[in-house]
C-alpha cells in the first residue's frame, strides 16, 4: 500500500497583527490531533535575528525556551499548551536562520559554483526546513504559522516557499487566512473590505486561501461569510467565524462548532477518524463557570511597553491552569517594583494579595524593589514563588536580612559587591567578557534531584525531575553553607550537587516560600497544571481564606 504523503497547512494573517494567528494555528493542531492525526506546528518569523533570545520581552513578547534550548517566539508556548507536544529547533524558523544557512552553504561551495540568489534559494531553504520538521516528527499534518501579515515585504520569500510547495504538490498544500473584521463604532456593522484586500494581496503572489478565519468582536454574520466566500471563490462553509471568546481555550471548541475539523479534513483529502475533544470541552466550560477568585500579584518591571500578557504569557497561563484546577480563577495584579524603591510604605499593598510571583528578568532596574517585596513576603508569611531571577532575588533578600550581609547582591547587578551570593556561572565568564550573548546561556532541559521531606518533593511527588532553564547566573557555592545554616533549604540540585535549582523555606517556617532557577511555566498544561504552580496556588487559596 502506498504511503500517504504529508499535508501542509500554512496559516497567514491579514489586515493587522495580533489577531490570534498563534492561537488559531495551535487550535487547528489541537482539533486535528483530536481526530487522531499526528500533527506538528512550526512558527516562521520574519525578523533577521537568528532567534528570539536577544529581543527584549517588552518588544516582542516572552522568549519561550524549547526542550533542546531553542529560544523562540511565544507562539511555540501556545503550540505546546494546546497539543501537549514538545517544541524544538525544527519547530522554529527565522529569516536570520535562513540567510545564515544559505550563506554558510555558499561559503562551503555547496551550490556547486552557481550564483546564489534570493529566488529561488531562500524559499528552497525555507521548504527544506519545513520538510525536515515533518520528517523528524513523522507528522501527517504540519501547520506552519507565518508571522506578520500578507502585503509585508519581508514575508514575500516565505509566501513564495508556500507557492512553490503548492505548485509541486497541489493536493498536499493548503492555506488558511486569519483576518480581522472591523466593526466601526458609529456604524456598528462588520466590514469585510480589509479582508478582501488581504485576499487580493495573496492573489498577487500566486496564492489563494482555502479557508478564511474571520476574527472579530462578535460572530461573523451570514452576509459577511457569503461576501468573503464570493470574493475568494470558496464554499461558504470554509469561511469560519472566530469571535472573541472567554478564554483562548474556547477556540478549539468554537472551531468544532463551526465544523472546521471535518471540513478541513475533507478539503485536504484525509479520511475522518475518531473524534475526542471531550476533556478540552469540559475544561473550557468549567473555566466560564468558576466564581471564586484568588488574588495573585506579579512583581516585575516590564510593564511600561508592550502588554504584560505578552511579556509573561507562560507565567499567566501557568497561574490560570493551577487556579482552575483548584476551582478558582486568578485575579492578577501587576506591581511595578520600582515604586517600592521610592516609597517602602507602598509594600503594604502586598498585604491584600493571596500570593506573590517574581518572574524571570534581566538587568539592574527595579531589582531593589523586588528584593524588598521578596523580604516582605517572607516576613509576613505571604506565599511566594520566584521564577529564575525570582529565586536569585529571594536568595539575595535572605542573605541581606537573615545572614546580615547588607551588601549581598548578584554579580549581574553589581560586579563589585563584597558578597556575591549570586555569581556568574563559570562557563559564562568568557562569553560575557567577549559579548557573546546569542544562544549562550544555560538553555533547555536539565535534570534536577529533589531532597526528601521538602516542599518541592511534596509538590512533585518524585525525587528526579527535568525542567527548562535560561540563565547565566547561579547561587554562589561559597555561600551555600551559610545560607543553609541560616535556614534556607536548597531542595533541588543538579545531579552532581553543584548547582542549586530550588530554594525554599520549610513549611514550619513559612506557608510557601520557594524559588526555582529553572522556568516551570514552560511545562504547564491546561489539563495538567505544573505541580509547583499548583502547590503555590493551593497555599495562596489557604492564605486568602485566613484573611
Amino acid at each position: 500500500m502506498e504511503k500517504r504523503r504529508a499535508k501542509y497547512i500554512f496559516v497567514v494573517g491579514g489586515v493587522m497583527s495580533s489577531v490570534g494567528k498563534g492561537v488559531a494555528a495551535a487550535s487547528i493542531g489541537k482539533v486535528l490531533q483530536s481526530r487522531g492525526y499526528r500533527v506538528a506546528n512550526i512558527k516562521a518569523d520574519m525578523y533577521v535575528n537568528i532567534d528570539a533570545g536577544t529581543i527584549r520581552p517588552a518588544e516582542h513578547g516572552e522568549v519561550f525556551v524549547g526542550e533542546d534550548g531553542i529560544e523562540a517566539d511565544q507562539d511555540l508556548g501556545n503550540y505546546e499548551r494546546f497539543t501537549d507536544q514538545v517544541s524544538a529547533r525544527e519547530n522554529y524558523i527565522t529569516t536570520g536562520q535562513i540567510y545564515a544557512e544559505v550563506i554558510r552553504r555558499e561559503r562551503n561551495l555547496e551550490y556547486g559554483g552557481e550564483d546564489v540568489e534570493v529566488y529561488p534559494d531562500i524559499p528552497k531553504e525555507i521548504i527544506r526546513r519545513i520538510e525536515a520538521c515533518q520528517k523528524k516528527n513523522q507528522s501527517e499534518i504540519i501547520i506552519i504559522e507565518y508571522g506578520g501579515t500578507v502585503g509585508e515585504y519581508q514575508l514575500l520569500p516565505f509566501l513564495e516557499a508556500a507557492r512553490m510547495m503548492k505548485a509541486k504538490n497541489p493536493a498536499d498544500v493548503f492555506l488558511v487566512l486569519v483576518s480581522y473584521l472591523p466593526t466601526p463604532a458609529l456604524i456598528k456593522e462588520q466590514k469585510s473590505k480589509p479582508t478582501q484586500h488581504a485576499i487580493t494581496d495573496l492573489y498577487s503572489v500566486g496564492l489563494n486561501p482555502d479557508f478564511v478565519i474571520c476574527r472579530s468582536e462578535h460572530p461573523a454574520t451570514s452576509d459577511i461569510k457569503r461576501t468573503i466566500s464570493n470574493v475568494c471563490s470558496l464554499p461558504v462553509e470554509r469561511i469560519i467565524s472566530a469571535p472573541d471568546v472567554y478564554s483562548i481555550y474556547d477556540v478549539p471548541v468554537n472551531f468544532e462548532k463551526e465544523n472546521l475539523p471535518a471540513t478541513l479534513l475533507k478539503t485536504i483529502g484525509l479520511p475522518p477518524r475518531r473524534k475526542d475533544l471531550k476533556d478540552w470541552t469540559v475544561l473550557a466550560g468549567k473555566i466560564r463557570k468558576i466564581k471564586k477568585e484568588v488574588r495573585i500579584g506579579i512583581v516585575g518591571k516590564y510593564f511600561n511597553f508592550k502588554s504584560c500578557k505578552d511579556t509573561y504569557i507562560s507565567v499567566i497561563e501557568s497561574i490560570n491552569h493551577a487556579a482552575w484546577g483548584l476551582d478558582h480563577k486568578p485575579d492578577i495584579v501587576w506591581l511595578d517594583s520600582e515604586k517600592y524603591e521610592k516609597d517602602k510604605q507602598k509594600l503594604k499593598e502586598l498585604d491584600g494579595l493571596s500570593g506573590i510571583v517574581i518572574p524571570g528578568g534581566f538587568g539592574e532596574r527595579g531589582t531593589e524593589g523586588m528584593i524588598l517585596a521578596a523580604d516582605y513576603a517572607r516576613k509576613n508569611k505571604i506565599p511566594y514563588l520566584g521564577l529564575c531571577f525570582g529565586m536569585q532575588i529571594m536568595t539575595i533578600a535572605y542573605a541581606r536580612n537573615v545572614l546580615g550581609l547588607k551588601h549581598a547582591n548578584s554579580t549581574e547587578l553589581n560586579s563589585h559587591t563584597p558578597d556575591p551570593v549570586i555569581a556568574t556561572m563559570a562557563d559564562q565568564v568568557e562569553k560575557i567578557k567577549n559579548k557573546n550573548y546569542g544562544a549562550t546561556m544555560r538553555l533547555g532541559a536539565y535534570n534536577c534531584v529533589l531532597g526528601r521531606d521538602t516542599v518541592a518533593f511534596g509538590a512533585y511527588g518524585v525525587s528526579k525531575i527535568i525542567e527548562r532553564h535560561r540563565h547565566r547566573y547561579e547561587v554562589n557555592t561559597k555561600y551555600i553553607a551559610q545560607l543553609e545554616k541560616a535556614g534556607l533549604v536548597f531542595s533541588g540540585r543538579s545531579p552532581d550537587g553543584i548547582l542549586m535549582e530550588i530554594a525554599e523555606l520549610p513549611k514550619n517556617k513559612h506557608p510557601f516560600y520557594l524559588g526555582t532557577q529553572f522556568h516551570p511555566e514552560f511545562k504547564s498544561r491546561p489539563l495538567r497544571p505544573h505541580p509547583l504552580f499548583s502547590a503555590f496556588i493551593k497555599a495562596a487559596v489557604k492564605n486568602q481564606a485566613k484573611a
